[in-house]
């Protein structure tokens, strides 16, 4: 629809923003050995990209509830973009902690997997996004059918594992973790609360 070019333009701009100053600050900080990332550069881009794989996480399990309370329908259409940046932070977000932080030293990672509890949740949560991402496109809609929204709720336990894998690196301050696992137990739970109502109405009916 031309009419949502303007909108999901936005979006894209917004989506990319957090992206666009990392980038900044790291090369700022590799030209000038300047502190706009803090005493741990690498720890700080690392956060910054699951974090932000995170709250798109829970933007877009927001599109539903948002959806139903308001009647707006058009909320549907930003879902799998939202979804993808999601899945594209995360990758970054992977993609740091192997490039920078075992710098290389990839073997490492099935080691850290098996002995690090939050890299292990982590890890899968990442796995588990990435058959959502390859089959984002409408193609793969159409060839799936009714499965695709089954293989889709695989959503649900990768917002777990995201919540748990920041709460378990988190050493010390848990508020901010803390918030994203209240959200995210709303988000799921108004999904529940809806599923059940119809049942819950049925019986009382009886």
């Amino acid at each position: 629809m031309r009419s949502l070019i303007l909108p999901k333009s936005i979006v894209h701009l917004a989506a990319l923003t957090p992206l666009a100053i990392l980038l900044w600050q790291a090369w700022s900080v590799a030209k000038t050995g300047g502190n706009a990332l803090g005493a741990d550069p690498v720890a700080e881009i690392e956060h910054r990209l699951g974090l932000w794989a995170l709250r798109f996480l829970a933007v877009t399990l927001a599109i539903t509830p948002l959806r139903q309370l308001t009647g707006w329908n058009v909320l549907v259409r930003f879902r799998r973009m939202l979804g993808l940046y999601a899945f594209a932070y995360a990758t970054l977000h992977f993609a740091a902690y192997l490039g920078l932080d075992l710098r290389g030293y990839w073997t490492q990672v099935f080691e850290d997997i098996a002995k690090r509890p939050y890299i292990t949740v982590g890890f899968t949560a990442w796995l588990l996004l990435v058959p959502l991402a390859v089959t984002s496109t409408s193609g793969w809609i159409r060839r799936l059918g009714r499965n695709w929204a089954r293989l889709h709720m695989l959503v649900y336990p990768v917002a777990v594992l995201a919540v748990l894998h920041f709460w378990w690196l988190v050493k010390s301050d848990l508020r901010e973790p803390a918030l994203y696992a209240v959200i995210v137990a709303l988000l799921l739970g108004w999904r529940t609360w809806k599923r059940w109502k119809p049942r819950t109405s049925l019986s009382a009916r009886a």
